[in-house]
C-alpha cells in the first residue's frame, strides 16, 4: 500500500446523509454517501472548475409531501436534481461540462414489491437528467445490492464500493 501521500493526510471528508446534498470546489474534500438501496446517488462533476457535487435522493416525487420537501428538498428527485446543479452552477461549474455517474435504485424488499421505489428513483432521474441534456458518464442501478460512493473532488475521481466488490473510476475524461 505504501505511505499515504500528503494531500490524503489533510483531505477533508463530506458524509452526504439520506435526503440530503453537499458540492464543493475544494480539492481536499472527499463526498461520501452511504448503503443506496433503493435510494439513488447522483454524482456530478466538472472537470473544468473541479465542481462536485452528490445528491442522496431518497423518494422519486415531492408531491406526496410537500411540507416535507419545502423542508428537504434533496430528499425528492423532482426537488433535489435542480438543486444540485443550481448549487454547482453557483461555484462555476458549466452544465455543458458535467458528467455524472448514478448509482442506486435497488430492490431491497425480498419478493413483490407494489411500491418499486427503485424503479420509480431511477426513472424519474434519467428522464429528468435526459430533458435537461445532461449525459449520464457511467451508472450501476438496481440490483438488489447497496452502494457506498465517494467522489474526490481533487482528482475527480469516484469510487464505489458494494458488498461484493470496489470500482474506481474518473469523471474528468
Amino acid at each position: 500500500m505504501g505511505s499515504p501521500t500528503v494531500a490524503a493526510l489533510f483531505a477533508q471528508r463530506v458524509i452526504i446523509g439520506v435526503g440530503d446534498m453537499a458540492v464543493s470546489n475544494n480539492p481536499q474534500v472527499i463526498l461520501s454517501t452511504y448503503a443506496l438501496g433503493s435510494c439513488i446517488g447522483v454524482v456530478a462533476y466538472d472537470p473544468v472548475s473541479k465542481v462536485g457535487g452528490i445528491l442522496h435522493l431518497m423518494l422519486p416525487d415531492s408531491s406526496i409531501s410537500a411540507e416535507k420537501a419545502a423542508k428537504q428538498p434533496a430528499m425528492f428527485a423532482d426537488t433535489g436534481l435542480p438543486m444540485l446543479f443550481k448549487a454547482m452552477g453557483g461555484m462555476k461549474a458549466e452544465r455543458s461540462r458535467v458528467r455524472i455517474f448514478v448509482a442506486g435504485g435497488a430492490g431491497m424488499l425480498s419478493g413483490h414489491d407494489p411500491f418499486k421505489i427503485g424503479e420509480r428513483n431511477v426513472a424519474t432521474t434519467f428522464d429528468f437528467l435526459v430533458k435537461n441534456g445532461l449525459c449520464v458518464r457511467h451508472r450501476d442501478t438496481g440490483g438488489s445490492i447497496n452502494r457506498t460512493i465517494h467522489l474526490d473532488i481533487g482528482a475527480g475521481s469516484v469510487n464505489m464500493k458494494t458488498p461484493v466488490a470496489t470500482q474506481q473510476f474518473s469523471l474528468t475524461s
